[in-house]
């Protein structure tokens, strides 16, 4: 069985950011960790992010910044939550 792809293109979640900020829609507890691109006919610029984590004392919050980092290929100290840490939605400062 061949192991599905979790994660879009690089290139496509970039193009979601702007100003260096990604806007993120978090599902927490969920059956897998995974990201998938906002529907093609909104003008919704949120990348969707679902994970198993809990939202219990910032453990959905770094489960969020981990799967991000390894998506992007960018070191995990490099991106920040700035907005949302208590909210489903949340603004993420990534580096140029």
């Amino acid at each position: 069985m061949a192991k599905k792809n979790l994660f879009p293109p690089r290139e496509e979640m970039l193009a979601l950011a702007k100003d260096g900020e990604l806007t993120v829609k978090v599902t927490p507890n969920a059956g897998e960790n995974s990201i998938s691109l906002p529907g093609k006919g909104g003008s919704d610029l949120t990348l969707l992010v679902r994970i198993t984590a809990t939202p219990e004392n910032g453990k959905a919050n770094a489960a969020v910044l981990k799967l991000l980092s390894k998506a992007l290929g960018l070191p995990k100290t490099s991106l920040e939550i700035i907005r949302g840490h208590n909210a489903r939605t949340k603004v993420i400062a990534i580096p140029d």
